[in-house]
């Protein structure tokens, strides 16, 4: 198989393959470009050069305008060129194609500009010349390694000076030749088309640095948009069960007690079905409310963090120190992962930790909401365990928070949550 790949690549860039004439083509299609982009953008940044030093900067203003309309339409070209002639697609790049040329500030300080300045003005020039040599290198090998059909039309001592009908060796010697240099031919415009088409990609093409920048940041926004969409339907959810399942429930519950009350008369059986409607009822309301405060509370929308875990904590059956500073108040979105940290970690404390208290600490510095809770119980947590602390690590880092717990075995345990206000 290894001896096989040099001889598909000595086939590959035989006289005759397609590839071959692939290349040449490519090559020889951008002499005409690469010249006249290189006279064009060349001769208009001479005129530029020294009137930007003068007081005449209209003249400059124009000139660089002028560069700028030149050199979009070449480059436009020269992509092109690569994707017709080898399927090489070089997306556009967003500073420099989107730019405005009647602003030239604005276009000398991108980047991308002097990027394709340098293939236009630099590389271009080499390109152009390496596809002469090219072309040089095909019609020369025809014509030497034609010699021995037309020596013998020549007159003795031609103006080729070489070529002698009456020396068979020096017209032998020029066959050979123009054969070696058919034979170089397709290597030649090989490496002239490797050299452009890697020129092109990486002076004509967005910098792929900036493109993962901009394509984390494409990702950052829609995954918070994603949070964000899912925060509002929670929200939606909350409403609809509060406002309509809750109050049906709250009315029958109603109903069942007025029922339980007021009725005389009524066989044992039949009350005793009623007092357990009426107790399921209110049981099916309370698991409702929590249900409820769990999607997203509304004390936590309309009065902030402080009310909303003082809440949590009060319904929590062990001793609670709170401690919450967080003005200026986040987001709804790190507020919602604030609160639902602090109450999952209670649920656990209260499942699993056998402690006897437990302290929270919320603070804001600067763009960091810091989330703390900590607890005297036998530790011993692990997020993997099933515990819902990986699910919290998971919501964390939704809006990009970090999630960290110490549980040394025998305790204590301490949460601690960073989340960044800044969104």
């Amino acid at each position: 198989m290894a001896s096989s790949t040099p001889a598909r690549r000595a086939r590959a860039r035989a006289p005759w393959s397609l590839a071959a004439w692939r290349d040449t083509a490519f090559v020889a299609s951008g002499v005409p470009l690469q010249f006249a982009g290189w006279t064009i953008l060349g001769s208009l940044w001479a005129i530029w050069a020294p009137v930007n030093a003068t007081p005449v900067m209209i003249l400059a203003f124009a000139s660089i305008v002028l560069v700028l309309l030149a050199l979009r339409p070449l480059t436009s070209w020269q992509r092109e060129r690569c994707w017709a002639m080898l399927g090489l697609d070089i997306p556009p790049m967003p500073d420099f194609d989107d730019g405005r040329p009647w602003d030239p500030l604005r276009n000398l300080r991108s980047p991308e500009l002097w990027r394709v300045l340098r293939y236009h003005l630099v590389v271009g020039p080499f390109l152009a010349f390496g596809g002469l040599a090219t072309i040089a290198a095909w019609a020369g090998g025809l014509i030497l390694a034609t010699t021995g059909t037309y020596a013998w039309a020549l007159p003795d001592r031609s103006p080729l000076g070489l070529v002698d009908k009456t020396h068979v060796v020096r017209v032998g010697l020029l066959t050979v030749t123009g054969v070696l240099l058919l034979a170089a031919a397709p290597w030649v415009a090989a490496a002239v088309r490797r050299a452009d088409a890697r020129a092109a990609v990486v002076l004509l093409g967005p910098d792929r640095a900036k493109e993962l920048e901009r394509r984390v940041e494409d990702l950052a926004e829609k995954r918070a948009s994603v949070v964000d969409a899912a925060d509002i339907e929670r929200r939606r959810i909350e409403r609809d069960l509060h406002d309509g399942a809750q109050q049906r429930l709250v009315s029958l519950a109603l109903n069942l007690g007025l029922a339980r009350e007021t009725l005389t008369g009524v066989p044992d059986e039949a009350m005793q079905v009623i007092v357990e409607a009426h107790e399921e009822a209110k049981e099916a309301l309370t698991e409702l409310r929590n249900l409820i405060r769990g999607l997203h509370p509304a004390v936590l929308e309309d009065r902030g963090l402080d009310a909303a875990l003082s809440g949590v904590a009060a319904r929590v059956p062990l001793p609670v120190r709170l401690r919450v500073d967080v003005e200026p108040r986040a987001t709804s979105t790190v507020e919602a992962v604030a609160y639902f940290v602090v109450s999952e970690a209670l649920t656990n404390v209260v499942k699993h930790a056998r402690a006897d208290g437990v302290d929270i600490s919320v603070t804001r510095r600067g763009d960091v909401l810091r989330v703390t809770v900590a607890d005297d119980g036998v530790g011993g947590a692990d997020p993997s365990g099933g515990t819902g602390l990986l699910g919290l690590a998971r919501r964390v880092q939704s809006v990009d928070g970090t999630f960290r717990i110490t549980s040394p075995a025998g305790g204590p345990t301490t949460v601690t949550v960073e989340l960044p206000c800044a969104l």
